[in-house]
């Protein structure tokens, strides 16, 4: 990550935007909110609640996935720029109610230019808080939950990329290797075997691997294996930065489509995959479910509307993947270049 002292400079490189910081030592909330891009609507990005080694650390994940969340909404079509929450969290809260209603009057300064949402580390139940004094909330329990239209996002991503790559119309017999099976990815495996998929799977919890396994007859491996197994797809939905020049080399899937945000260490492992012959659905296209459905909640589309956007994701990955064929160029960077195109002329 780039040092503290460089955050003004990095912020400029991604072509920021603003970055807000809120401390209020009553309850110990440090939150960051960072804007990315306001062009095409009111930033709409989640709101990430975790542990930082330092405030560098937590800034430089705000600025890196509120970028990420402008590409994701503009290639979505959705009338939103791009944003997130980072807050630090503490060693102890004393008082839930009193700290999450801090952060909501932090979102009500911003005047609605930025709408908050779930994302690691918070659920429904914060969201639930936040919504009594801010109105710049979605992923609420009236809303529902965003992992739901994540993974099937994914899915249908997987689809795609498999329809493209193996030139299959389904999903039966088809291997599919799924890294963390948290919310998501417990999801998207039960999706995939109803389908038909084989499944292999890894998390750090022992108790969420056991449940695939009992549930959907998964062989368990471990997360710093996960990767090198042999398989049709590899879905990784767990941390970024999982695709890099050390992992990349050991992977034995010819599809990668996953849910995981920044799978990509590096601009150049995009083009590395590329010329390895691997299809990548990137990220912020196959991941965008959640977002998607935050957005139509926010306006009140109705479900079947709602599912209509979320399939979409697979005509934009065909169009990418085709695109790629066609120009030799990494899916990754064609993705980018749909976006900006989006962002620049509607």
């Amino acid at each position: 990550m780039p040092h503290r002292r460089d955050v003004f400079k990095h912020a400029e490189k991604l072509g920021f935007g603003e970055l807000h910081f809120k401390i209020d030592p009553e309850t110990q909330l440090f939150a960051i909110i960072a804007i990315h891009n306001l062009k095409r609507g009111p930033a709409l990005g989640g709101c990430r609640w975790r542990h930082y080694d330092n405030t560098g650390d937590a800034i430089y994940d705000a600025l890196r996935l509120a970028r990420g969340m402008t590409f994701k909404s503009a290639i979505s079509h959705l009338p939103h720029g791009g944003g997130k929450a980072v807050i630090i969290r503490p060693p102890k809260i004393l008082d839930k109610e009193k700290y999450f209603e801090s952060f909501a009057k932090f979102i009500n300064e911003l005047g609605g230019t930025y709408i908050t949402a779930a994302d690691s580390g918070t659920t429904v139940e914060e969201m639930d808080i936040i919504a009594k004094y801010t109105k710049y909330v979605t992923s609420t329990t009236k809303i529902g939950n965003p992992a739901i239209y994540t993974a099937h996002g994914v899915l249908r991503s997987i689809e795609a990329a498999v329809k493209f790559k193996l030139g299959k119309n389904s999903l039966k017999g088809i291997h599919i290797t799924i890294q963390g099976v948290g919310q998501v990815g417990y999801l998207l495996a039960k999706s995939c075997h109803e389908l038909g998929a084989t499944l292999t799977v890894s998390d750090v919890d022992e108790v969420s691997t056991e449940r695939c396994k009992k549930e959907f007859g998964a062989t368990v491996v471990s997360p710093n294996t996960i990767h090198t197994i042999k398989s049709d797809v590899f879905a990784p939905c767990a941390l970024g930065a999982v695709l890099n020049h050390h992992t990349i080399s050991k992977i034995h899937s010819p599809i990668i489509a996953g849910s995981a945000n920044n799978q990509l260490a590096e601009v150049s492992d995009g083009h590395l995959l590329h010329r390895l012959g691997i299809l990548y659905a990137p990220d912020f296209v196959a991941n965008a479910g959640g977002v998607i459905q935050a957005s139509a909640k926010y306006y009140g589309d109705t479900e079947e509307q709602l599912t209509k956007k979320i399939d979409g994701i697979y005509d934009t990955l065909m169009t990418i993947f085709e695109r790629s064929s066609k120009t030799h160029k990494s899916t990754s960077d064609i993705a980018d270049e749909l976006a900006m195109e989006i962002l620049e002329h509607e």
